[in-house]
């Protein structure tokens, strides 16, 4: 299962938010720093309103939404590539992440202790990100040392490594993430093999009070720290923001959904920003999803981006991918449009597709396989 890891400097909200999302208490929360030390996982579901609908119109018993793993790690200080901190685990337990979500801090309290003294939210990025990168630095300059030998007895694999190591470098002494430098599709096979830190793609949370969260999610711009963050997101890592209130949320998992609705209702708000976030942090991983639905239930399956039908059947069980004959495709939007499969189907909506059909999201599929 891929996962992302909760990112950022100590006290900016991360295991307030890893609460939010896992809907547990998993994490201790705590007004001092490193009150995270070993990392906490959680599995979260991804909101889908695609679900209820389809199961409404199909009388389904039961509702199962896709989810993926969340990881709450400790926070980052400055030195954190030196040691600081206990740095050198915390940046081994980001390594085994497959997407980074970086909370920042961006609400002014004086109860809460910040690790710097004060609120700054760029700043925090940026120690963040230099650690990462000094982090990456240091581990290309290490495996190119390595492959000195090989090249000298003429390894095309070698060869290949260091003209990327060579060309990487430059990038990240600069202050880039690798994710914001230009590479063909062979070079991208390569660096997966790197495992490079600032080579997994991030989203950063805006992480506001619960006064401000009803204005902040409406007009970002207006808010001083938020419209910083997504501009330096955007800019410096082409990367998307979030506005979020973590403590909101969690307070909400005491609550019943009628009466969360009317909380935040209260507020001006849909949600606390966290369903957002966690299905921006699905779709940054890659993952898609395709739904089955009937009367016993309807469950959204998780896949790869780019994943053709034989190896979406396999989401269900390896007999389907290895038996695989056919799927039966209609898209959700067509199917609620329509009312039923027939319809669909005498529309012209429902589609018979082979074995070098790409599933998209969204996609309604019963397969036809024989074992």
């Amino acid at each position: 299962m891929l996962k992302a890891g909760i990112v950022g400097l100590p006290n900016v909200g991360k295991s307030t938010l890893f609460n939010a999302l896992t809907q547990s208490r998993k994490a201790e929360a705590a007004n001092f720093p490193f009150c995270t030390i070993d990392p906490n996982m959680g599995i979260v579901s991804v909101p889908d309103g695609r679900l209820e609908k389809l199961g409404k119109l199909n009388g389904t018993q039961k509702i199962i939404p896709a989810a993926f793993e969340f990881v709450d790690i400790a926070g980052l200080v400055e030195g954190a590539s030196q040691g600081a901190g206990l740095g050198n685990k915390f940046l081994a337990n980001i390594r085994e992440v497959d997407a980074i979500v970086q909370v920042v801090r961006c609400f002014e309290n004086d109860d809460i202790i910040h690790e710097m003294g004060s609120v700054d939210p760029i700043r925090d990025i940026e120690i963040i990100n230099s650690e990462l990168l000094l982090s990456d630095i240091a581990a290309l300059e290490k495996r190119k040392e390595s492959r000195a030998k090989k090249i000298r007895l003429g390894d095309k694999e070698a060869l290949a490594e260091i003209a990327l190591i060579e060309k990487l470098l430059p990038h990240l002494d600069e202050g880039n993430p690798a994710t914001t430098l230009e590479l063909d599709d062979a070079e991208q096979l390569i660096l997966k093999d790197f495992f490079l830190l600032t080579a997994k793609k991030t989203i950063f949370a805006c992480n506001v009070s619960e006064e401000e969260l009803g204005e902040a999610a409406k007009n970002p711009e207006g808010h001083p720290l938020v419209s910083k963050v997504k501009e330096y997101a955007s800019d410096a890592h082409g990367a998307e923001s979030i506005v979020i209130s973590a403590r909101i949320e969690e307070e909400l998992i005491e609550l019943s959904e009628e009466d969360t609705q009317m909380f935040l209702d209260d507020l001006g708000v849909e949600d606390s920003g966290v369903s957002t976030l966690i299905s921006a942090a699905y779709y940054l991983l890659g993952l898609r999803t395709y739904i089955t639905s009937g009367e016993k239930e309807t469950r959204a399956w998780t896949i790869l981006a780019g994943d053709k039908a034989p190896r979406a059947a396999a989401a269900i069980h390896n007999d389907f991918e290895r038996g695989f004959i056919a799927a039966e495709v209609v898209h959700y939007d067509d199917l609620m449009e329509l009312g039923s499969r027939a319809a669909a189907r005498d529309a012209g909506k429902l589609r018979s597709e082979g074995k070098e059909y790409v599933v998209e999201d969204g996609d309604v599929i019963e397969f036809r396989f024989n074992v």
